[in-house]
């Protein structure tokens, strides 16, 4: 099911990880060849994404929401 980003957080790794509206979150990792997601690497990158749609996969499976951090680093 698409899903809207509706903002950003880092991992306990520092990696990025997306915070969709339906309450999941989904890793948005810039690790080319297998993952070429340049965007997530700068502030502007991430903010310019937000509102795109990703597919999650966790809707599909009617998993409840994630936990998120307090603190929503852009």
């Amino acid at each position: 099911m698409k899903q809207p980003i509706t903002g950003y957080h880092r991992d306990d790794d520092g990696h990025w990880v997306a915070q969709l509206a339906c309450g999941h979150n989904q890793h948005v990792r810039h690790t080319p060849p297998w993952m070429n997601r340049k965007w997530v690497t700068t502030v502007a990158g991430r903010e310019q994404m937000l509102g795109h749609l990703l597919d999650c996969t966790k809707c599909d499976e009617h998993a409840p929401p994630d936990d998120r951090p307090i603190k929503e680093p852009a």
